[in-house]
């Protein structure tokens, strides 16, 4: 039976108190069909998570430590203390930006995993690694290294060249890339592997979503910029209640 679709918003660094509107208006708008979250910055969590109480918002980032002498960093029992249910790691901006690899992102989900919070980890491939035919190589090679022992809720393969462009890979290389992916997890993880939502990130919008969505092991997708707003998020939500 195919997985639920998930449809998660990535706000990055925007948003202030004045996007509380809009996350109500997009929480109140969601078809029962579908899961959707908001991973906001740290500073809306606790107040979206009370504007709307029955709706996932999560996080970007996650320490691997559960508390100490790290001065600017948040654990994933303060995440969940004010309201997170879900997590982001291994962005490729934390990775690229933050010099984080494999083990630190696999410590992330770890610990986000113990204190209670699901987990959508992130793996993609450079343009470069793309061109050089390396691609699904890489990428499995990025999620065997990355995953913690226990299953996150999600996957998401992110493209790093697409993501913000506008560009995205064909459909027969997201599907390939997906059925990789589904394949290292099932290896890792036996049958529950299957139940690991597989997202597509990388300049989803309105007009592509649908056929993104209709790939086989698309299980929904990570959103970035066009999460932003009710009118540009919701009919990517719509499209994959539909699929």
């Amino acid at each position: 039976m195919p997985n639920r679709k998930l449809v998660a918003g990535n706000w990055k660094m925007h948003g202030t108190a004045a996007g509380i509107a809009e996350i109500v208006r997009i929480a109140s708008a969601v078809p029962p069909e579908v899961d959707v979250a908001l991973c906001l910055p740290a500073t809306l969590i606790e107040r979206a998570a009370r504007a709307v109480p029955s709706f996932a918002i999560g996080a970007q980032d996650v320490h691997s430590e559960a508390g100490g002498a790290f001065t600017g960093d948040v654990c994933a029992a303060q995440l969940h203390d004010a309201g997170a249910s879900i997590v982001i790691v291994g962005h490729s901006e934390r990775r690229d930006l933050h010099r984080e690899d494999d083990a630190v992102v696999r410590s992330k989900a770890a610990a986000a995993l113990v204190a209670g919070l699901r987990v959508i980890l992130c793996v993609g491939e450079t343009l470069e690694v793309r061109d050089a035919g390396e691609a699904i190589a890489t990428v499995t090679a990025q999620l065997d290294a990355s995953l913690p022992p226990a299953p996150v809720e999600a996957v998401a393969y992110e493209p790093i060249w697409a993501i913000g462009t506008g560009r995205i890979p064909s459909l027969e290389d997201i599907g390939a890339m997906h059925a990789a992916l589904r394949g290292r997890l099932v290896a890792a993880h036996g049958d529950r592997g299957h139940s690991v939502r597989l997202l597509y990130g990388g300049s989803v919008k309105p007009a592509n979503a649908a056929a993104i969505f209709a790939v086989s092991d698309v299980d929904g997708a990570l959103v970035g910029g066009a999460s932003l707003t009710a009118s540009d998020f919701l009919p990517i939500v719509e499209a994959a209640a539909q699929a």
